[in-house]
């Protein structure tokens, strides 16, 4: 199964969306039996797939890896959602409130810069733009996390000045 969804994350580079279609069908059953292995390594492929593949089909699945106990699943669902929110805020704007608290208390550094990456693709909420401000002014914070929220804020205000 894992060499199955690695294989097919790396034909997916460069396949037509009806390719790109063929072969989700092909393996969507793996993608599903992934996140429910109990080796973290293989639900973080299978995560890290869903956006590898652009399987917007799969977003509830990447819900359930935002609250997975692996830092590494975690950080793989985050990935997915940040690719398939680049081109519209849906995906990122639907589990909004996981992504806050995901950026705002991770024990793990790398998913809270991860969730405020993804934040960056949502809509300009003030809420949104308030916590990144709260975590860039935040001495406590780590100083790349300070400046990744920092920039994502400024993103976010500058989107919402343009509405």
């Amino acid at each position: 199964m894992a060499s199955t969804l690695a294989a097919a994350a790396e034909r997916a580079e460069g396949l037509d969306e009806q390719g790109l279609a063929a072969l989700r069908a092909e393996v969507a059953d793996d993608v599903e039996a992934g996140a429910r292995s109990a080796d973290f390594r293989e639900r973080a492929l299978a995560y890290r797939a869903v956006g590898q593949l652009r399987f917007r089909q799969k977003l509830e699945l990447l819900t359930r890896g935002l609250e997975d106990e692996s830092p590494a699943c975690r950080g793989a669902a985050l990935l997915s959602l940040e690719a398939l929110s680049r081109n519209h805020p849906g995906p990122a704007n639907a589990v909004r409130s996981r992504l806050h608290q995901l950026a705002n208390d991770d024990p793990n550094a790398a998913v809270r810069r991860l969730a405020v990456a993804c934040l960056k693709n949502g809509s300009p909420q003030r809420d949104t733009i308030g916590l990144l401000e709260g975590l860039a002014e935040d001495d406590r914070q780590e100083r790349d996390l300070r400046a990744m929220a920092a920039r994502v804020a400024d993103v976010l205000r500058r989107k919402s000045r343009e509405r």
